[in-house]
């Protein structure tokens, strides 16, 4: 493991490339490059039938130069290190503080590559990696570049600090739409790393951060809060809130329970009401002869209420 120091004191743990892998990375390019050499020189043997000894020959020579030379170059500089043989290997050149690399660094790692691979078959770059402490060959070292594998296993990842328990949910009133990307990416890899730097170098980079994040969302810093406790509550936060975005269902949240001392208080189960009888009317006598005992009384049961009809005599 080696370690770079940026700008900002931060070391950086990465594992520079060792002689087997960096040799199959540079075979695959040249597997590359040459195929792409012989297919244009076929296209160009066929254009310049026409041309005399001398044109051709200044031809073929450029087409060398530019393929087998400037092609490299060109691919490690739009890539940022990344060649086809590289990506193949997991590999990738980085300058010596662990930045990507630039036009003038492809360059002097492009120009350099001719004499120690191509001119040398290799024995140079060899002999200079195996020499290096990081494996580096005379074109990194020139160039102030590294190559370093980018897969490394995921236990040697530093693991996020979480927030402390008080400061959960403090921070959800924060509005953190005009915190960029950047700011989002620096503050999880200081998190991240918090531990390997120095004590002093870490808090003052944490409050530079806070101080930042602050800003951006209009809200200071709470007085008593540490400037990395701060950036781990309000990073999850951040998570917190995309989480609910991209997993959270639509419609409006339901109303929350009461709670009591002992947890939520349960209200009891709706009873519903008794179902009402509907009104029961009194019976009507039968309309009929009189009874013996009201033709005794000789009239004094009650009257009966007249029904319009007549008993035939």
């Amino acid at each position: 493991m080696s370690e770079l120091v940026t700008g900002e004191a931060v070391a950086l743990e990465l594992r520079p490339a060792k002689l087997p892998s960096r040799g199959l990375a540079v075979l695959l390019d040249l597997a590359a490059a040459v195929t792409v050499y012989v297919l244009v020189t076929l296209g160009l043997v066929a254009a310049t039938a026409s041309l005399d000894e001398a044109a051709r020959t200044a031809v073929s020579i450029a087409t060398f130069v530019l393929v087998l030379v400037g092609g490299p170059i060109l691919v490690e500089t739009l890539t940022h290190g990344r060649s086809l043989g590289k990506l193949a290997c997991g590999l990738r050149v980085v300058r010596d503080d662990g930045g990507p690399i630039r036009f003038r660094h492809a360059l002097v790692r492009g120009l350099l590559g001719v004499i120690e691979i191509l001119m040398t078959f290799g024995v140079v770059a060899c002999v200079a990696s195996l020499v290096s402490a990081r494996g580096r060959r005379l074109g990194d070292v020139f160039a102030g570049t590294l190559v370093v594998r980018e897969r490394i296993p995921a236990a040697g990842q530093g693991a996020f600090v979480p927030p402390p328990p008080w400061l959960a949910g403090r921070f959800s009133g924060l509005d953190l739409s005009a915190v960029p990307d950047g700011l989002w990416l620096a503050v999880r890899q200081y998190l991240t790393r918090m531990r390997q730097l120095d004590p002093q170098v870490g808090w003052s980079m944490a409050e530079r951060l806070a101080s930042d994040v602050a800003g951006r969302t209009g809200a200071p810093v709470p007085p008593g809060v540490p400037p990395a406790m701060y950036l781990a509550a309000v990073l999850q936060e951040r998570q917190t809130r995309e989480a609910q975005r991209t997993y959270g269902g639509g419609g409006s949240p339901a109303a929350p329970a009461p709670t009591g001392a002992g947890g939520p208080v349960l209200s009891p189960p709706a009873v519903p009401p008794a179902p009402v009888p509907p009104p029961v009317s009194p019976p009507v006598p039968p309309v009929g002869p009189a009874s013996s005992s009201e033709a005794a009384g000789g009239g004094a049961s009650a009257e009966r209420p007249a029904t319009g009809f007549a008993p035939p005599a």
